[in-house]
């Protein structure tokens, strides 16, 4: 709060905004010693160097918003990255929504795209500094956003037409803190699951949430970026689209495409290795809706439980990253070793699905030599463990 206290003025302000680009711990070290050298105090320089630095990494969340934007390196990780916020509003704004209420904020990530898009907007977060950084986040928007320091089971939401709502999922703290169990989340799952039996809400939750734990209520929105799964939204009332229960929704290079289904999708059957192997979206995978991607590509799986598919034509989907087949080659490591040596093969990205391997300390022993690169994709399959060698046609 000292730190916050000393950049919240003027004359911190304008300091920080004069930094040069922090890109690296050099950066950070030289802009130090400069600021104290020119006699500026420690928790002042302290704080707008460390500001100048999360600018620079919160480039790849918030693009050029993040330079006029204040973070905690904690609130920066947990931030909902800006086309997702667009996403999440963008739902809000479907349903007729005006007045939404943003229940644990953090740096404002989210209230950011509901402003945008016209709400009104009342932000709370339970830490104070959070919210006064929150606060001044969301400043540009005016009376049209309210932030405050307070807990969400305290907040009167009788004026609000829906509800967007953060469970604090990690242990309280600025910089380093860790993941907590289901039951510590705070608020608690049981009042938040009941607020949304009352109002329309939607829980941002990881994406690695007990599916045993959803309600059978509510819409599961699985939510994927350039091939990592971020988050999983729960859609309650109004929010919730009928007929649909599970959602996979894949971004990729800032185009969003879905799939959605009324319940878990049925797996296709197994066949024998064909010319490519599809490996779906991590959204996909959590959505369960493997067998739905399936049978648009004309793809059967390599395995039963096992997700990767396989066809003997490509067709782009979104919705899978494709290989093209080279060959299959003995999964032994010697083997391995002398084969991709045989090839030329300097560059391996390794990919692995129900077998126990580290790839990291198989790239070790496979002691790469060669200017040619390659996917090796080990996995199990219904006649066995497989290695095949190949080459990534898409992401």
């Amino acid at each position: 709060m000292a730190e916050l206290e000393a950049l919240l003025t003027p004359d911190g302000l304008a300091l920080l905004d004069s930094l040069p680009e922090l890109a690296s711990t050099g950066d950070v070290a030289r802009a130090v010693s400069r600021l104290r050298a020119d006699g500026h105090p420690p928790e002042l320089v302290s704080a707008v160097v460390g500001q100048a630095a999360l600018r620079h990494r919160a480039r790849v969340k918030f693009g050029e918003f993040a330079e006029r934007m204040l973070f905690t390196r904690a609130g920066l990780e947990q931030a909902t990255r800006r086309e997702v916020a667009a996403v999440h509003a963008g739902r809000l704004v479907a349903a007729g929504v005006t007045r939404v209420a943003d229940l644990g904020c953090g740096i404002g990530g989210d209230a950011l795209g509901f402003a945008a898009l016209g709400m009104r907007v009342e932000a709370l977060d339970a830490d104070a500094v959070t919210a006064a950084i929150a606060a001044y986040n969301l400043a540009p928007f005016g009376g049209d956003v309210a932030v405050r320091h307070a807990r969400a089971e305290e907040v009167d939401l009788r004026d609000v037409e829906a509800v967007w709502l953060d469970p604090a999922r990690r242990t309280a703290g600025h910089t380093e803190t860790s993941r907590v169990r289901a039951e510590d989340y705070s608020p608690p799952l049981p009042w938040v699951f009941g607020l949304a039996r009352d109002l329309p809400t939607g829980i941002k939750l990881g994406p690695g949430f007990d599916r045993g734990a959803i309600p059978d209520e509510v819409e599961a929105q699985w939510i994927g970026v350039d091939g990592t799964t971020v988050e999983l939204v729960l859609w309650s009332g109004r929010l919730a689209r009928d007929g649909v229960r599970r959602a996979a929704l894949v971004i990729r290079g800032g185009t969003a495409h879905e799939l959605t289904a009324p319940g878990d999708a049925e797996d296709v059957g197994t066949r024998a290795l064909g010319a490519f192997v599809h490996e779906p979206d991590g959204a996909v995978i959590r959505a369960r809706l493997i067998g739905d991607v399936a049978r648009t590509l004309g793809a059967g799986m390599l395995a039963p439980g096992i997700a990767y598919l396989t066809s003997d034509a490509t067709s782009a989907s979104p919705f899978v990253s494709t290989f093209r087949v080279r060959e299959e080659l003995p999964a032994d490591t010697k083997t391995l070793r002398r084969a991709l040596r045989d090839r030329g093969i300097g560059t391996l990205e390794i990919k692995k699905r129900g077998v126990d391997v580290d790839p990291a300390a198989l790239r070790e022993k496979l002691g790469l030599r060669g200017d040619a690169a390659a996917t090796l994709i080990l996995t199990r399959t219904a006649s066995g463990r497989r290695a095949i060698l190949a080459d990534r046609v898409s992401r």
